[in-house]
Parts: C-alpha cells; structure tokens; sequence
C-alpha cells in the first residue's frame, strides 16, 4: 500500500512532463563539442527548462561574432580575463569580465567575446530553454577579428 501511495505521488509530475530524478554530472577534462563561436564546451545537466555548459576560450583567443534564434543564456566567469562585445537593436556595449561577473545574452543579442589574459577565459552557462541543436546560433558582423 505505502509503495502504491509513492507512485501516486510521481505520476502529477510524470503526467506534466517533468522529470523528478536527479543528475549529478561532472565536467569532462576535454571538450564535448566546440560552440559555434569557436569555444570549447563541457556540457552540464539539464531539465527541461534550461541546460548548463562550462565554456572555455583560450589565452589570447577571440570567438566568432554569433546570434541565438531562439535560446537565451546568462553567463558567469569563474576564470580569465577579457571582454564581451553584445548588440540588441540599438543597444551596443563593450564589457570587461572577468571571475564573478555575470552577464546576459537575450534572444537575438549579436555577441563576441575575447581572451584579453595568459589564462583560460572560461563562464558557466545556462540555456534556456535547453539549447536546441544546430542551426540555433547564427553568423553575425562582429567587432573584432575572430582567431583562426
């Protein structure tokens, strides 16, 4: 009886779609995948309303100017030192980051960042709603030439 009354108590949140277990997942020593920008991604855990990844660019290195269609991220900098150049409509800002700083990237914010230190520059990121798949990210005007 009390394991049919636990069920029970899964099946609302089963029923809406949501997933009630638990991931636990650490960030692998080499990248998964490298984004559209050219940085290295760790991808995190994920749930249905949003995903995590740990991104990395290189001493020295400057990413590929891109847009998102349809996902928006907030970033926070654990490591490195640089600058992130974003653009939405009339809105242009270019800003210093660093450990601790957080910033976010709205649907369709043209954006491009760089490498300005001697270590890693590396941010978690959070997706949402989770990122989509290829074609998401698209090829914008940039501020600075990407590396090769």
């Amino acid at each position: 009886m009390a394991e049919a009354m636990m069920l029970r108590s899964w099946l609302p949140g089963l029923q809406m779609g949501r997933n009630l277990g638990f991931t636990t997942k650490f960030a692998s020593s080499e990248p998964d995948t490298i984004a559209p920008d050219g940085s290295e991604v760790r991808v995190l855990c994920s749930l249905r309303g949003g995903s995590m990844a740990l991104f990395s660019l290189a001493p020295g290195a400057i990413s590929k100017p891109v847009a998102h269609r349809t996902v928006e991220e907030i970033w926070c900098f654990i490591s490195g030192t640089g600058r992130i150049w974003r653009r939405l409509g009339d809105l242009e800002e270019i800003t210093e980051i660093g450990p601790g700083a957080s910033i976010t990237l709205p649907a369709g914010t043209w954006f491009q960042f760089r490498n300005d230190g001697s270590e890693p520059l590396t941010a978690v990121g959070a997706t949402m709603p989770p990122w989509p798949g290829e074609g998401e990210a698209y090829s914008v005007p940039g501020k600075w030439a990407p590396s090769e």
